[in-house]
């Protein structure tokens, strides 16, 4: 019988994950069955609903304004737009749509009115909903609880140590903050991260502790597969071995039993044979739909091929909690506080992020 534990440690994690792969698969896949069906699978649709223009300088996002990418920037999409894509996932089979804003955080105002108007739509649907919108105050977190939401999805992206090599703009501890403000509302936790972006098994391991110790874990942590972007400071990371994702599953699975573990983005580059050893490994839920924010994902008729073959089933929406209740905007009991909170900003700069915007400027001169 498989424990819940908060107290690996970084050599326990390495162990597991460097284990034979035939002990590594079978460990992992009991512990999923004593936990989940291994049959079903939930699907989610990610959504932008404000794209480009974001000021932080994660190393891996080709949203970040500094960088030079093909990315076709929008605003905010109207509560309108967002219900006729949630109602077009659902009929695809997603069971959440999780709505992604490139922001550095949530700011009062308009916008976010739009964003709270969308959650209560979209939950009347009778769909989960899930937001990253970057940091958040508790007050914040309060109010996208009174209007539905399911989960907020703020990932760590990699381990303490090896994130100041990734983003300069923002601190771990603000990622940490984030979260506990999630949690003190009724809202569950989606957060994971990408591996790829450079780091070595140890930072994979460093991460997953941080994830385990978080009380309680998260309900949901995603495994991404960096999609290297030109014109970003990875545009020249080479793709993830699929025996490496298989690795990172698993070992999710085992150190985090009750977590669904998401396999994200980077699945237009494994074949079914390897996804379904990830789902084998524990994983049980995937983002549907031709893109994920702005890199490519399977089309969702492929993916219900796939299970098909596979015998998967998606998971109906609601199974692990209840649905929340949407309070109307004139009943709530948390207004608007105009908040401007100081989110870190680390003094330390990287090298090839640095070289990545003034790659861009160049570009944007030379036009």
């Amino acid at each position: 019988m498989s424990v819940i534990r908060h107290d690996w440690t970084k050599e326990e994690i390495l162990d597991i994950y460097n284990k034979p792969m035939m002990d590594l698969l079978y460990e992992a896949a009991s512990i999923h069955r004593e936990h989940h069906d291994p049959n079903t699978v939930q699907v989610s649709t990610l959504l932008s609903i404000k794209t480009g223009g974001c000021p932080e300088d994660c190393g891996y996002c080709p949203q970040a304004a500094r960088y030079h990418t093909d990315i076709e920037g929008n605003d905010l999409m109207s509560v309108q737009q967002v219900k006729a894509q949630a109602l077009r996932a659902k009929s695809s089979g997603s069971s959440r749509v999780c709505m992604g804003a490139a922001w550095r955080n949530v700011k009062d105002g308009p916008e976010f009115e739009s964003v709270l108007e969308m959650v209560r739509t979209i939950n009347k649907l009778d769909m989960e909903v899930c937001c990253t919108l970057g940091m958040i105050t508790e007050n914040q977190a309060q109010r996208l609880a009174e209007a539905g939401l399911y989960a907020y999805n703020h990932n760590l992206d990699t381990s303490e140590e090896y994130y100041k090599e990734v983003i300069s703009t923002r601190g771990y501890e603000d990622r940490l903050k984030t979260i506990d403000n999630v949690r003190k509302t009724n809202v569950t936790v989606c957060s994971g991260g990408i591996i790829g972006m450079g780091e070595n098994v140890e930072d994979r391991a460093g991460m997953l502790v941080a994830l385990s110790k978080l009380s309680p874990q998260p309900e949901s942590v995603p495994i991404n597969a960096l999609v290297a972007v030109e014109g970003t400071p990875m545009e020249d990371e080479k793709p993830v071995a699929i025996w490496d994702m298989i690795r990172m599953v698993a070992t999710t699975r085992i150190v985090m039993p009750k977590t669904q573990v998401r396999l994200s983005a980077g699945r237009t580059e494994m074949s079914r044979e390897g996804q379904a050893m990830c789902f084998f490994a524990g994983a049980n839920s995937i983002f549907a739909g031709d893109k994920l924010l702005t890199t490519p994902n399977p089309d969702v008729n492929e993916d219900m091929e796939m299970f098909s073959l596979l015998g998967l089933i998606p998971q109906k929406p609601f199974v692990k909690k209840a649905q929340p209740e949407t309070v109307e905007s004139a009943d709530s009991k948390f207004e608007s506080m105009g908040e401007k909170p100081k989110w870190s900003r680390p003094d330390h700069t990287i090298e090839r992020n640095e070289s990545a915007k003034n790659n861009a400027k160049k570009a944007v001169a030379d036009k």
